[in-house]
């Protein structure tokens, strides 16, 4: 089955092609653009460690840190390294695990079509042994003692970790020394044939390429398989935070620090939305032209590195800003104030217009990147959006009224928190 979408706003459209495979596909060839951009994602990330499939009775309980392990060995085929063979079509290729996605990705400006196949290719052939296994214990193992150094990650999952009691979002995505040494090569497949099924996934594909190409490719290297139904175990998460303040010693010249709000997380799709009217919201409480921001900068209390971010996925939604500060608690105690006034007095009703007018621009421009137009395919088609330009209408049908009560339930001070590193 294949299908086009269109807005008319912006005059572009995309394909859907549910593939034979059972894989959904979606193209969006871009005139003018001299980069393909493809990203092959799986709807598994760090918090996928509870679920289970019609296969079982029982919830199966997987080690932290098992879903970015998958997606370090996936490179490795048994007939070489995916690496390799894309240096030979001089495509550039990553990967990334996030708290609910991973994705496999590769953008080019020549041999687009070899370098789908590498990539389809790769990600449904998995090569799993003990011994290599092993052997990326040892170098997942210095990646994490990587990350338990650097000091904004460390701020970051010390924030999550004081948000939440229960939820898995709390745990670093890498896992643990102690969690990734009861992987084995039987659990990597065994994840991989549940969450790396068809069904579970899609291709996005964006910029200078033509579709048959893909389409061709698809035909060649993927068959049908099995359809896995995989139910995952919702976290009995109270809305009461662990704690309101965390701190930790590393070496920095100035102190860091995350605050974070703990909000009402909503399924996939509401959380979508709720994400952007909460984008929207932080940017009239502290974005560089609120009067909060202009009195913390102007005070010496925030910098350049200021900035803000609505992290969203299933379960979980928390408002966050951070950067460096002589005094973080008084960055803090601030900006709870400032929203308490905006509780009581109401928000700005030109501000609210301005700021909704600026988001609207930014979606613009994000349609004008390959890179987010599949990226923002992927993360449409996983939260249940038919239509990806629908985040157009979104942005225009926010209300005043609706972000005052976004800004009651999502950015609660009795639900806040703050994370510090200290220079030791």
């Amino acid at each position: 089955m294949s299908e086009f979408v269109s807005s008319p706003v912006l005059g572009e459209r995309f394909q859907r092609v549910e593939h034979r495979s059972g894989l959904t596909i979606l193209l969006c060839p871009m005139e003018g653009y001299s980069t393909a951009y493809a990203m092959f994602s799986a709807k598994v990330g760090s918090i996928d460690t509870t679920f289970k499939t019609q296969r079982e009775e029982d919830f199966v309980e997987v080690p932290p840190g098992i879903a970015h392990f998958l997606e370090h060995k996936m490179f490795e085929c048994e007939d070489g390294d995916a690496f390799a063979k894309y240096a030979k079509t001089g495509a550039n290729a990553n990967a990334f695990t996030s708290f609910d996605r991973t994705a496999y990705l590769f953008s080019c400006t020549g041999n687009f079509r070899e370098s789908i196949e590498i990539l389809l290719d790769f990600v449904s052939r998995p090569y799993f042994t003990p011994e290599t296994v092993q052997k990326e214990q040892g170098i997942i193992g210095q990646e994490i003692r990587m990350y338990d150094d650097d000091p904004g990650w460390r701020s970051l999952f010390n924030l999550l970790q004081t948000l939440y009691r229960e939820n898995p979002v709390r745990l670093d995505i890498a896992g643990t020394t102690e969690s990734i040494a009861e992987i084995t090569s039987d659990l990597l497949y065994r994840c991989y044939h549940t969450f790396y099924s068809l069904g579970n996934m899609v291709l996005t594909v964006a910029g200078n390429f033509r579709p048959e190409d893909v389409l061709e490719a698809a035909d060649k290297i993927l068959q049908p398989g099995e359809k896995v139904e995989i139910q995952w175990r919702k976290a009995e998460e109270p809305q009461e935070v662990a704690g309101h303040y965390v701190e930790q010693s590393l070496p920095v010249s100035t102190p860091l620090f995350q605050i974070g709000f703990k909000g009402e997380a909503g399924d996939s799709l509401e959380n979508m939305k709720r994400q952007l009217a909460d984008e929207v919201l932080m940017e009239i409480l502290c974005g560089e032209s609120s009067p909060l921001y202009r009195r913390l900068y102007d005070s010496g209390l925030i910098n350049s590195s200021f900035g803000s971010e609505v992290l969203a996925g299933r379960d979980y939604l928390c408002c966050m800003f951070g950067g460096e500060s002589r005094d973080p608690q008084k960055v803090y105690d601030e900006i709870c104030r400032e929203i308490r006034r905006m509780a009581a007095e109401g928000i700005d009703p030109e501000a609210f217009r301005w700021c909704r007018k600026a988001a609207y621009g930014r979606y613009i421009g994000i349609f004008s990147r390959v890179d987010s137009v599949a990226s923002m395919m992927m993360q449409a088609h996983f939260s249940g959006m038919d239509n990806m330009y629908e985040i157009l209408d979104w942005v225009k049908e926010l209300t005043l009224p609706g972000l005052e009560a976004r800004l009651r339930k999502d950015l609660d001070p009795e639900y806040g928190a703050l994370s510090v590193i200290k220079p030791a």
